[in-house]
């Protein structure tokens, strides 16, 4: 049986009332529920006896919701996306104050191995410059940020591979044949697909996943929550799926 944390979850949004909900059939306990400024001081003297907090808010707030963990001991599992040019800071502190992250750009296990067919499929074409890649990824109407954060961590990895390319970019922009165009549509009710095309004259190879709820990415993120306990450092899916 999975260890009783008590949990404090930062941002009460889909995802925040999804976490809630299966951590209290796990058995787990709610610490906790900050939404803003007023919770954070609301509960500002019990936030110490807390075991973990999930933190999934926007880009804006989370490097300083992650901070303020650090402050009162609390180790982080953070699935906020987009904020990860403050990553290096984030991680210095974290090392510095002995504090526990986990972060990743999508907590579901099937994206995860995804990941791992993309890195492998990039690897493949690398000596085959005929193929022209590109990125497509469909979201929900109310996902701020676009590409989102796993078509970017998708990119970045074929970007680590293939030398000759230079970055991404949004598909509208996209003019140069030496960067990765990202497509990213926002359709009502979508949890979230993702699809790499590798495109030649002769022929296309692609590869996709497909989200048909958000629960896999609220049991990824629990399942995180669990293995970091009484972990210190820093981590990610990789390290929580040994791959």
């Amino acid at each position: 049986m999975d260890t009783q944390l008590k949990i404090v979850i930062i941002g009460y949004g889909k995802m925040g009332r999804g976490i809630e909900k299966l951590a209290r059939e796990r058995g787990h306990s709610i610490h906790a529920i900050i939404d803003n400024e007023s919770d954070w001081i609301r509960y500002d003297t019990i936030l110490k006896d807390a075991d973990v907090a999930i933190e999934f808010t926007t880009p804006n707030t989370a490097p300083g919701n992650i901070e303020r963990c650090f402050d009162k001991g609390i180790a982080v599992v953070s699935g906020t996306t987009a904020w990860h040019e403050h990553l290096p800071r984030i991680i210095d502190l974290c090392q510095k104050k002995n504090q526990t992250l986990f972060h990743a750009p999508n907590f579901s296990i099937g994206v995860n191995i995804f990941f791992e067919i993309n890195r492998k499929l990039a690897t493949l074409m690398a000596g085959i410059p005929t193929y022209k890649v590109e990125l497509s990824e469909i979201h929900h109407t109310q996902k701020l940020d676009a590409p989102s954060g796993t078509a970017v961590a998708l990119a970045n990895d074929i970007l680590d591979l293939r030398k000759e390319l230079k970055g991404w970019v949004l598909a509208d922009k996209y003019k140069e044949n030496d960067v990765i165009p990202i497509e990213a549509l926002r359709i009502d009710n979508t949890p979230g697909t993702h699809s790499v095309t590798y495109n030649s004259t002769i022929d296309s190879i692609e590869i996709k996943h497909v989200a048909h709820s958000r629960e896999g990415f609220i049991e990824g993120a629990l399942l995180a929550a669990t293995w970091v306990h009484n972990k210190k450092g820093i981590y990610t899916m990789k390290d929580l799926l040994n791959l």
